[in-house]
């Protein structure tokens, strides 16, 4: 069984080390909304030579669309060539960072029969999360509230993710019939043991505390001191990480983690996670559950049995891949496997999981392939492969980005 990774290593492969220019001297600003798009989707606040982009969609707890990415992308760009800028942070309005991808609106674009229109969607934000894995200025996410996939995959490829007390943490794309995505399948993949498998199959929820201790955070800090961390950011003038790095040690806590914790069960999730396949990692779970009489083993298996036997099977492929992948193939493979996902060449599942659990709401998802044993190798094979030889795959700006980095 191969050994647990270390919080630090996850660290140091997702957070970027920039390079320093030296502080440069910006007039302060007020701190009030500078800056909006015509649907004031993105805000953004100046202080100190920093930026802070806001994603205000509170109704919809920040869901991402098309619109917010290219205005992250616009802003992002403008920022990173503007040496007045030191860095950037960016935030949720109200109770939510990000609650993913706005993934109704796209069910309602198929049904409409306009997959170009989705296939953009996942080019524009895959294309913006490696961006800013890429980014050359320190990036500091403040993950406070739910911070789900597509909303952990414009934050946890930056420098600095500040978890709190309110955050909370998942991937719960399987139990929606499709699969870990935007940039899940490397930073899941690098978490200690095989906690990542654990998370891209179940779909179950790390709070802030969880996500400091796994590497998915890189500082914690209770939501009553928040406001404090985020005046004390505007008044930074710096570009150099490590001084950020400083900042935000100072006004960290010490985290608790509850006693059922996940965490404190890592040597369970890499016994019963490892294994080559879905069917073994059921079969040793049950085992376990026979002989314990576990109940966290006895809902785990409950919550493999909830999500779609195909997503299962094509989950556990990218996260395994994800291993010897950078983030940049990594996204590239996920892009192939959201088209498959969302054409329903394959498999209507992401429809028929969206229509159910946040359409309809009657949380009876009718899965097609109904069962594990129904799902071949040539559905998993056809998954991870391009939908159409016209526009075969994501591409990305690798020889001009990580030029510089």
């Amino acid at each position: 069984m191969r050994s647990c990774k270390s919080a630090l290593l996850l660290r140091r492969l997702l957070s970027r080390t920039t390079p320093s220019y030296g502080c440069r001297r910006l007039a302060s600003l007020s701190g009030t909304p500078l800056v909006d798009d015509s649907d004031n989707l993105v805000l953004v606040e100046g202080g100190g030579n920093s930026r802070t982009a806001i994603l205000n969609r509170p109704h919809s707890l920040n869901a991402i669309n098309t619109a917010m990415v290219d205005r992250l992308q616009s802003l992002y760009r403008s920022w990173e060539e503007d040496p007045d800028v030191g860095f950037v942070v960016l935030k949720g309005r109200d109770k939510a960072f990000a609650a993913g991808g706005d993934i109704v609106s796209i069910y309602n674009m198929l049904k409409e029969g306009n997959l170009e229109a989705c296939k953009h969607f996942f080019w524009t934000i895959y294309s913006f999360i490696y961006f800013l894995g890429t980014y050359l200025k320190p990036h500091v996410a403040l993950l406070n509230g739910i911070t789900m996939g597509g909303g952990a995959g414009i934050s946890i490829p930056g420098t600095f993710r500040i978890a709190t007390d309110k955050t909370i943490f998942a991937t719960p794309e399987t139990l929606i019939g499709f699969h870990p995505d935007a940039g899940a399948s490397f930073y899941l993949s690098h978490l200690p043991g095989y906690l990542g498998e654990y998370l891209a199959l179940t779909g179950d929820r790390l709070n802030g505390a969880e996500m400091l201790s796994c590497g998915l955070a890189t500082h914690f800090t209770s939501i009553t001191k928040l406001p404090s961390v985020q005046e004390k950011l505007r008044n930074l003038v710096t570009d150099d990480p490590s001084v950020i790095e400083a900042s935000l040690g100072n006004h960290g806590d010490v985290v608790q983690l509850d006693k059922a914790s996940v965490i404190h069960r890592i040597e369970t999730v890499d016994k019963c996670f490892c294994h080559d396949t879905v069917e073994e990692i059921i079969e040793s779970l049950e085992e376990q559950a026979a002989k314990t009489n576990d109940k966290w083993c006895i809902l785990t298996l409950k919550k493999l049995k909830e999500a779609a036997p195909l997503s299962l099977k094509v989950s556990l492929r990218s996260i395994r891949e994800g291993r010897f992948q950078t983030l940049d193939q990594c996204l590239i493979r996920e892009y192939r496997m959201s088209l498959q996902g969302i054409s329903g060449q394959i498999s209507g599942d992401f429809q028929e999981g969206i229509r159910a659990k946040l359409v309809d709401k009657d949380f009876t998802p009718k899965w097609d392939p109904p069962s594990l044993e129904h799902v071949s190798q040539d559905m998993v094979d056809q998954y991870c492969t391009p939908l159409s030889s016209s526009k075969p795959d994501l591409e990305l700006p690798t020889m001009q980005r990580e030029a510089f980095t």
